[in-house]
């Protein structure tokens, strides 16, 4: 019914959109767990990512680019749908036992380019829902390669096993078989092709390599049509892992996890390197619109200094590098210092291929093409970015702002004297305190006013209008 509904739901493409250009081919690369600071021109120190660095040489840097959730499978919804996971009613995390995911009525990124032509492929973790209705294959995708959740989790039995697969570390067909209702082993995954368990656990060293490999198969097949690459990297969410050809070496500066991180950010980025030279290679790079961003802040890389990391609401945990290369379109070496976000990708993505919208329910995102093009005197379209994760806060212009005490604060660890714990909300100037330590909701009463009513507001709504969550 779903698809049956797609041609009812946009309208045709407008080739004023185009300006008599052909399509843009798109690319996102979503990272999992990579923080503010763990790229190069963001100020990476622990590591190189020289193809990043002359990526957003090539394009645009986003420095306040911020994410929907702090967490794997909101954040990934919000990107998918252009809608605040809450809306949708998706959980913070979906587990291998999880038996829904959104709900198949919204429309997803797979959906919008799908319906415009374009030929999508899902290669890596999706994590939005993994049994029928809810797959990739489900929701706009052609073709799907990856592990369908995190990496540190465990076996759905409810997966369809392929005939040839490949079982390793001493599981058999049998023994999966007899361990339907058994206890499973963290960090032993499956990687799938399209609906199918094709081997158990996957041999994660592999699969960045692996999820490249497939990338670039991808690109070559469908070089000559409009295509929607989406590679959400597996890394580098614990426990991680690189190919043997980045495995860290004894002259390594750095030793233990530190050391690997750094070389699992290397392996990323020599990836996102790879999947530049194809399109060069096959002369698709002019009109590629590439993204590369993460999912939410660090578990154990670098946030640059911002407050928090990953499963918090602080600037550490929803802030995260952004970097766009379109040639033909975004002027090389631009910086761009304006409110931009996950949310808004699906309805930029929308407007640059000229579909419209449903315009049956409500999208949260905005289009931001003119940031990406730096054209004179462009501004965000946010007037307020309000989140509901975590104790919730908002970002307007300079200020953000928290409706709760610091002190009350998850991991945050003050003191009862820190001059952050004693007002009863939270105010910060990020234009001269990006890392959140002077508390000025005191002294600017009628600001706290103005953002407490855009986050009541923002509440309001969601608990008026969410959404159903499939199941």
């Amino acid at each position: 019914m779903k698809k049956l509904l797609l041609p009812l739901i946009y309208a045709c493409l407008t080739t004023a959109a185009f300006a008599g250009d052909a399509k843009p081919n798109i690319v996102i690369i979503f990272t999992d767990d990579q923080g503010w600071g763990d790229v190069g021109c963001y100020g990476l120190e622990n590591g190189r990512t020289p193809e990043l660095d002359r990526m957003a040489s090539e394009g645009i840097k986003f420095t306040d680019f911020y994410v929907n959730c702090a967490q794997c499978s909101g954040s990934r919804a919000a990107l998918m749908t252009g809608c605040h996971y809450q809306r949708i009613s998706m959980p913070m995390v979906s587990w291998p036992t999880s038996s829904g995911g959104f709900h198949p009525t919204e429309t997803t990124l797979g959906e919008l380019l799908q319906s415009g032509g374009y030929a999508t492929a899902c290669i890596g973790k999706w994590h939005l829902g993994h049994r029928q209705g809810y797959h990739p294959i489900d929701q706009g995708f052609d073709y799907y390669y990856g592990i369908p959740y995190s990496n540190d989790m465990t076996y759905d039995p409810e997966l369809v096993r392929s005939e040839n697969i490949l079982l390793r570390e001493g599981w058999t067909k049998k023994k999966l078989d007899g361990n339907k209702q058994g206890k499973w082993k963290r960090n032993q995954v499956p990687l799938m092709r399209n609906r199918e368990v094709i081997e158990f656990p996957v041999e994660q060293k592999t699969l960045t390599k692996r999820y490249t490999e497939e990338a670039i198969q991808f690109i070559h097949e469908h070089k000559n049509e409009p295509f929607f690459l989406y590679l959400p990297h597996t890394m580098p969410h614990k426990p991680m892992a690189v190919s043997k050809a980045f495995e860290p070496g004894l002259g390594d500066s750095k030793k233990g996890a530190r050391g690997l991180y750094a070389k699992v950010l290397e392996e990323i980025d020599w990836s996102t390197g790879q999947i530049l030279k194809t399109l060069q290679d096959l002369g698709l790079d002019e009109n590629t619109l590439v993204i590369f961003s993460s999912d939410n802040g660090p578990n154990h890389g670098s946030t640059g200094g911002l407050r928090g990391g990953k499963a918090t609401i602080y600037e550490g945990g929803t802030r995260v590098p952004c970097i766009m290369r379109w040639p033909q379109s975004i002027p090389a070496g631009k910086t761009c210092r304006e409110i931009a976000t996950t949310l808004d990708i699906l309805p930029t993505l929308a407007g640059i291929i000229g579909a419209k919208l449903p315009n049956d329910r409500k999208i949260d995102g905005k289009d931001i093409l003119p940031l990406m093009k730096s054209l004179p005197g462009a501004k965000t379209p946010h007037e307020h970015y309000a989140l509901l994760y975590k104790g919730g806060c908002v970002r307007s212009g300079k200020w953000k702002y928290y409706p709760f005490n610091a002190a009350k604060a998850k991991k945050a660890k003050l003191s009862k004297d820190d001059p952050r714990s004693q007002a009863p909300v939270q105010l910060y100037d990020l234009s001269s305190d990006l890392f959140e330590e002077n508390n000025l909701a005191e002294e600017h009463p009628e600001v706290v006013a103005r953002l407490q009513k855009a986050y009541a507001d923002l509440k309001a709504d969601i608990k008026k209008n969410a959404r159903s969550r499939g199941e």
